[in-house]
C-alpha cells in the first residue's frame, strides 16, 4: 500500500501559495485602465434569439457595443430606435440622476437614515425597462430605481418608502430604497444578496407552468454572483430551460471589494453562461442602445422558449456604495473622469445631437424640468412626514399585515409593548398625527397637518 510521500521526498516543491486579488490603482495613484480590452462598436456578431446556446460563448469574452466614437449606432445590435423613444429613455435616465441626488441630500440633512444612488448604471435599469414588456416581473437588486421610474411609479410614492413617512405603503418595515411594488411588476427588493435570482427563476418556471406569456428577469451586482444563489439559479435555469433573463451587473466594486474578489480576473462574468450550458451576452453597460439590444434579444428568446440568458453589463459605480460609504478610502478619486466607457446619459445625449434630434440647450432645460419634477414630488411627500421627525403609521401596525388573526401570543406580546410604550413616552398617548393618514385636497394633492411647516421641501 502507497502512503503519501514522505517529507523528504517533497524537500524540493515550493510551498504552496494563494492568490490575493489587489486592485488596478490605489488611493492617490493614477488609474490604469491598461488592462481593459474594448472592442469597437459594432463589431461583435448578433446571433439568432433561437440559436443554441453554444453559439453565443465567444461573444461574452467580447463586448455588445452600438455607439461608436462619432456618437453613431453601428453594427448589427442597432435596435434603430425612433428619436421620440430616445428622447423618453434620455429624459427616464436624467430624472432617475435627479431623483438620486435629491434623495442623497435629503439623507445628509437627516430627513432618511440611507440612500443608495444609481450612478452611472442609469441606462441598465432604465433601457433595459425599455426593452422588457410592462408586465414583465422584475426582481431588482437596490440600483435598479430607473425600472420604478421608467414604469411610470409615482416619484413621491418612492419617497414616502425612503423617509417611512405615514404616507409609505409599506408602513416603515423595509430600510430606505427596498421598494415594493407589485402592480408595477417590481419584486420586494432585499438587503440579503443574490436571494432574488433564485426567486426570478421560480417565478419564471411557474409562469410557464401555468401557460403564462410574461417573462421574469432579475439583477444583481459582480460582488453578489460569489454568493451561492447564484449558482443555485443558474442551474435551475439551465436544467429547467425557464423564461427568465439573469443579469449580472459589474461596476467594478462590490462596497470595497475589488471585482477580481468574484472571479474577474479569471473571465467575464457572462463566460459563465457556457459551464450551465445557457446564452450568455456581455453588454457595454453604459451605451443605452447595447443594453436594449442585449435585454430585447434575451426577452425575445426566454419568451419563444429558447430559454435563459446571462447577461453581464460592464460598467462603473461612479459615486460610493450608499451613503455610508466613502469611496476615496479605497479607490482612486480620478477612475470615475477617467473611466473609458465614459457616462451612459450624454453619451445618449450625444448620440442625438449627432442624429440632428437634440441640442444642449435642450439638454439644459430638461435637467431643468426633472430637477423642478423632483423638488414637487419631495414636497409633497414631506408633508406626510420624514424619518427623523413628524408622521409615521403607528406602533401597532408592526404587529399587523402578517398573519391573518393573530396568535394569541403576539396578541399579548403587542399589548405589552403598546403598554411599556405608553409608560415610557405617555406625552405620545393620544398623539393623533402618529396615526394619521395622508390627507387630501379636492384637487388630489396631499395635505399637511404640520402646522408649523416642518418637513417642506427644501
Amino acid at each position: 500500500m502507497h502512503g503519501a510521500p514522505a517529507a523528504s521526498a517533497r524537500g524540493n516543491l515550493p510551498p504552496l501559495e494563494l492568490h490575493v486579488p489587489e486592485p488596478h490603482s490605489r488611493p492617490g495613484e493614477k488609474p490604469d485602465y491598461s488592462w481593459l480590452e474594448i472592442p469597437e462598436a459594432g463589431s461583435l456578431a448578433r446571433p439568432d434569439e433561437a440559436c443554441p446556446a453554444s453559439e453565443t460563448w465567444a461573444g461574452t469574452l467580447g463586448m455588445v457595443r452600438v455607439l461608436d466614437e462619432d456618437n453613431r449606432a453601428v453594427g448589427p445590435w442597432d435596435p434603430a430606435l425612433d428619436p421620440e423613444t430616445l428622447r423618453r429613455m434620455l429624459r427616464t435616465m436624467a430624472l432617475t440622476r435627479a431623483f438620486d441626488d435629491r434623495m442623497y441630500r435629503g439623507q445628509r440633512q437627516g430627513k432618511t437614515s440611507f440612500y443608495m444612488k444609481s450612478t452611472g448604471e442609469e441606462a441598465i435599469s432604465v433601457a433595459g425597462a425599455f426593452a422588457l414588456a410592462a408586465d414583465d416581473m422584475v426582481f431588482p437588486s437596490y440600483r435598479q430605481q430607473g425600472i420604478l421610474i421608467a414604469r411610470g411609479y409615482p416619484l413621491e410614492e418612492m419617497i414616502n418608502q425612503i423617509y417611512s413617512n405615514r404616507g409609505d405603503r409599506l408602513k416603515g418595515r423595509q430600510l430606505p430604497i427596498m421598494y415594493s411594488a407589485r402592480d408595477y411588476g417590481f419584486f420586494t427588493i432585499s438587503g440579503n444578496l443574490a436571494t432574488q435570482f433564485p426567486q426570478a427563476v421560480g417565478w419564471a418556471m411557474a409562469s410557464a407552468i401555468k401557460g403564462d406569456t410574461r417573462i421574469a428577469t432579475s439583477f444583481v451586482g459582480e460582488g453578489s454572483s460569489a454568493e451561492g444563489d447564484f449558482h443555485a439559479a443558474m442551474t435551475f435555469a439551465a436544467v429547467y430551460n425557464a423564461p427568465v433573463v439573469l443579469n449580472v451587473v459589474n461596476n467594478q466594486w462590490a462596497i470595497s471589494s475589488y471585482s477580481g474578489f468574484a472571479g474577474a480576473e479569471r473571465t467575464t462574468f457572462a463566460a459563465r453562461a457556457a459551464g450551465y450550458g445557457v446564452a450568455g451576452l456581455r453588454v457595454d453597460g453604459n451605451d443605452t442602445l447595447a443594453v436594449y439590444a442585449a435585454m430585447r434579444w434575451a426577452a425575445n428568446r426566454a419568451r419563444a422558449n429558447g430559454g435563459p440568458t446571462l447577461i453581464e453589463y460592464f460598467t462603473y459605480r461612479a459615486e460610493g456604495h450608499s451613503t455610508s460609504d466613502d469611496p476615496s478610502a479605497y479607490r482612486s478619486a480620478q477612475e470615475r473622469e477617467e473611466w473609458p466607457l465614459g457616462d451612459p446619459i450624454m453619451r445618449l445625449a450625444n448620440h442625438l445631437i449627432a442624429l440632428g434630434e437634440w441640442s444642449e440647450e435642450q439638454q439644459s432645460e430638461m435637467d431643468r424640468e426633472v430637477a423642478e419634477e423632483v423638488r414637487t414630488a419631495t414636497k409633497q411627500a414631506e408633508r406626510n412626514g420624514v424619518l427623523g421627525h413628524g408622521f409615521h403609521h403607528p406602533f401597532h401596525t408592526m404587529f399587523e399585515d402578517v398573519f391573518e388573526e393573530l396568535p394569541w401570543n403576539l396578541e399579548e406580546q403587542a399589548a405589552q409593548a403598546i403598554r411599556e410604550r405608553e409608560i415610557k413616552w405617555p406625552e405620545r398617548v393620544g398623539q393623533k398625527h402618529s396615526g394619521d393618514k395622508p390627507r387630501t385636497s379636492a384637487q388630489g394633492s396631499t395635505e399637511s397637518a404640520n402646522e408649523d411647516g416642518r418637513g417642506e421641501g427644501q
